[in-house]
């Protein structure tokens, strides 16, 4: 019993380690938290489902179950039901909307069935997302590199619409996952041939259309279900579209052929959330950096 009370105290440090020394990981979960707390659904029993499925995925991922077998030999299972139970109890009585039900406690079974359900020790398949035009490479790299946490994302941005303040933090969090997608630089051959068949206007507006286009079917859904509150749409899809094109422009303004990344961090996060949410300072920064941008693709491809 005292080892598994060192396990957990353990960790609940670990926990606070990470959210510390990891902003990137930090604000997007706790942003994410914020939604699963005050998310209203039209049905009780949805809750238990939503979030039995946040914990599958959370057990499906894990790579410690060989590290518990060999320190608790006979009590792993023990330990792997009630790090799952906790963080479902976590987030079933997190929610405002929430009222304590049968199928909440009845889906605690289902955790228990955890403990004989291991991961696979091969990864998933990865989809190849060859139907995305070479012209959005960075989109491509990304999703192939992150098939299935893209897929469980674009699920969740999608439900987010049921209700506004959902809509907007869920926006929230997929600034992270948007700023990634341009982080990395391509080399220098790769960036001369694109730019010499296609301007930098053009790659932009590509994009912006692509984008948009994933994000098309949250817009439908919030316009159905929130007609009335259509302004927060308005203004959501403002916020977004800056904010994408404050990350585009960025990566030329600071490409460097001999730098493998534009080194995204939780100062630029801020800054350009500030921007977009102002609106007006946004555009102006959105111009300068288009024009340094375009001088430094100049530099590689020529006028």
């Amino acid at each position: 019993m005292h080892k598994i009370y060192r396990h957990f105290q353990f960790r609940f440090n670990q926990s606070f380690r990470i959210f510390n020394f990891n902003p990137k990981v930090s604000l997007p979960v706790f942003l994410i938290f914020g939604v699963l707390m005050i998310i209203e659904l039209p049905e009780i029993y949805l809750y238990p489902l939503l979030y039995f499925s946040l914990v599958l995925v959370f057990h499906i991922n894990r790579k410690d179950i060989p590290f518990l077998k060999k320190i608790f030999i006979h009590n792993w299972r023990l330990i792997i039901f009630l790090e799952s139970a906790i963080i479902y109890t976590i987030f079933l009585m997190a929610n405002i909307n929430y009222k304590i039900e049968k199928f909440g406690l009845m889906m605690f079974g289902s955790v228990v069935l955890l403990c004989f359900l291991q991961p696979k020790p091969k990864p998933f398949p990865t989809l190849q997302w060859n139907f995305i035009s070479n012209d959005l490479f960075e989109w491509k790299s990304y999703l192939r590199k992150n098939t299935w946490m893209f897929i469980l994302t674009y699920l969740i941005i999608i439900a987010s619409a049921y209700y506004p303040a959902s809509l907007i933090l869920c926006g929230i969090f997929l600034l992270d996952y948007l700023s990634h997608v341009y982080e990395h630089n391509e080399n220098k051959e790769m960036l001369e041939v694109y730019f010499k068949k296609m301007s930098f206007k053009d790659k932009i507006y590509k994009n912006l259309i692509f984008f948009n286009s994933l994000l098309l079917p949250t817009y439908i859904v919030f316009i159905i279900i929130n007609f009335n509150e259509s302004l927060y749409l308005l203004y959501y899809i403002f916020f977004m579209n800056l904010y994408f094109l404050l990350i585009i422009t960025r990566k030329y303004k600071l490409y460097h052929h001999h730098e493998k990344s534009s080194y995204f961090s939780i100062i630029v996060f801020i800054e350009f959330f500030t921007y977009s949410m102002l609106i007006i300072p946004a555009f102006i920064m959105i111009r300068l950096h288009m024009k340094e941008a375009q001088q430094n693709i100049n530099q590689y491809v020529g006028n």
